[in-house]
């Protein structure tokens, strides 16, 4: 397994800025020190639809998948030695609610198609206008002319 991390490369799509948006980018001490291996990132990531909705799923379901492997990491006291291993998965549980909170959201709003953006708008001013009345000789029926 591979554990990599390329700040060259957090403006594309992929494992590199999702280790960014999740703050998993101390990447020396390989599985000690990152949630997830580089191919984990991959699988997880691959064939997602492009989209602000889509990556905010995707990395939804990539703290998912980080909480349930700590999830089995325990608290641990060796003597004077102590690993507090459950605040690491308290920091994750914190920015999964956040983004789920976010996600439920966004998803309360409604969005305009794709296809439908480049289309002129339904209704517009004048659309009820009579368009044959306007022409000159046109007869009015069944309005009459008023004068005073």
């Amino acid at each position: 397994m591979n554990y990599t991390y390329d700040p060259a490369k957090i403006r594309e799509r992929g494992k590199d800025q999702m280790r960014f948006e999740l703050g998993d980018t101390v990447i020396g001490g390989g599985p000690a020190t990152c949630a997830l291996a580089d191919e984990e990132y991959e699988a997880m990531l691959e064939g997602i639809n492009p989209g602000k909705r889509a990556w905010m799923l995707a990395k939804i379901q990539v703290l998912e998948a980080i909480l349930l492997k700590l999830s089995y990491q325990v608290d641990t006291k060796v003597d004077v030695l102590w690993y507090e291993l459950g605040k690491r998965a308290e920091q994750w549980e914190k920015l999964y609610e956040m983004l789920r909170k976010q996600m439920l959201a966004n998803m309360g709003v409604p969005t305009m198609s794709g296809k439908a953006q480049g289309k002129p708008p339904y209704f517009h001013t004048g659309m009820d206008d009579n368009q044959r009345a306007m022409l000159p000789g046109a007869k009015t029926f069944p309005f009459k002319k008023i004068t005073t």
